[in-house]
């Protein structure tokens, strides 16, 4: 009986016992339904390969994508007061923003970096929207101002990544207060001739939308991306009239003349290297450009070029 109980019986078990299967392998789009393994969605950035849905991805994700290699550098951001107003409703905002950093591995809503796109180098920053809801904070100001000083100290063009429900509320006034410290920076930018490039990601409202993320040089959204001041069931009853359908929806916003393009996220990084080259007065980027040859192959070529001419 040992020897049934010891190896026969959890051998039987093991054999046709249901495996588990961990719960993040796949991903249900919102959209249509489809149900898609997580490898194929990271690889589509986060766009669903049945509907073209776009879903949310992350400021570190996006830029991997965006650069060179997947290769760029944060730009510090100086930090403000924690706790300015020691606001508090359901719980402290120290709370909240630990269980924010915590959720999303970032320090703030909002990632600043520079790097290159297309061997063009370029000042970018992004807005998660998964971290408060990408609300406009003083450390979201903060991270404009630094990176719009940055794009002006090395004369480089600045594309900004917008994804936000507004201020931040926990910082009352001093959130609002963003709004024209941000188009101080855009204005910086455009004093020195420098290029301002806004994707607007789904989605871009309130304060955000009444500052930096509508002062483009270029105007960029994702598709289907939620674009507007106040929301759609506000205008409804404030006008008393029932809005179009699609309002405030990137491409409706396209037909009327407030963006200059709706774009794709996968086809996004071409978009922008022929838009930043094209503002900057730069030839096309070559595709499939090849590094120099290194001293040693130079040399090589050189030493065997005599015995070619010999056996001519």
């Amino acid at each position: 009986m040992n020897w049934i109980t010891n190896y026969v019986r959890p051998r039987i078990n093991s054999i046709f016992s249901r495996r588990e299967v961990p719960e993040n392998l796949w991903t249900k789009c919102s959209e249509c339904g489809t149900m898609l393994f997580h490898r194929e969605l990271k690889d589509n950035l986060n766009v669903c390969t049945q509907c073209d849905h776009h879903m949310g991805i992350s400021p570190r994700d996006r830029f991997t994508a965006l650069f060179d290699g997947g290769i760029f550098t944060e730009i510090d951001v100086p930090a403000p007061i924690a706790d300015p107003l020691h606001f508090k409703d359901q719980k402290k905002y120290p709370e909240r923003m630990k269980a924010a950093q915590k959720k999303t591995g970032e320090q703030e809503a909002m990632l600043v970096a520079e790097g290159e796109i297309g061997r063009t180098p370029i000042v970018a920053c992004a807005q998660d929207f998964s971290f408060m809801g990408g609300s406009m904070s003083m450390y979201v100001g903060n991270a404009i101002i630094a990176a719009a000083e940055r794009a002006v100290e090395m004369k480089r063009p600045l594309v900004l990544f917008s994804a936000a429900g507004g201020a931040r509320m926990q910082e009352g006034i001093l959130g609002l207060m963003q709004m024209p410290r941000t188009t101080i920076a855009i204005q910086m930018l455009k004093e020195a001739g420098l290029p301002y490039i806004v994707v607007l990601t789904h989605p871009t409202t309130g304060g955000v939308t009444a500052s930096y993320a509508m002062l483009g040089d270029v105007q960029i959204a994702e598709p289907n991306a939620l674009i507007g001041f106040a929301g759609a069931r506000v205008i409804e009853q404030t006008i008393r009239e029932k809005l179009p359908e699609g309002f405030q929806r990137a491409e409706y916003l396209l037909d009327h003349g407030m963006l200059d393009r709706v774009t794709n996220r996968t086809e996004m990084r071409e978009e922008l290297i022929t838009i930043v080259r094209m503002l900057l007065d730069m030839p096309p980027a070559i595709k499939g450009d090849l590094p120099a040859p290194g001293a040693e192959t130079a040399a090589e070529a050189e030493e065997a070029a005599p015995e070619v001419e010999k056996a001519d």
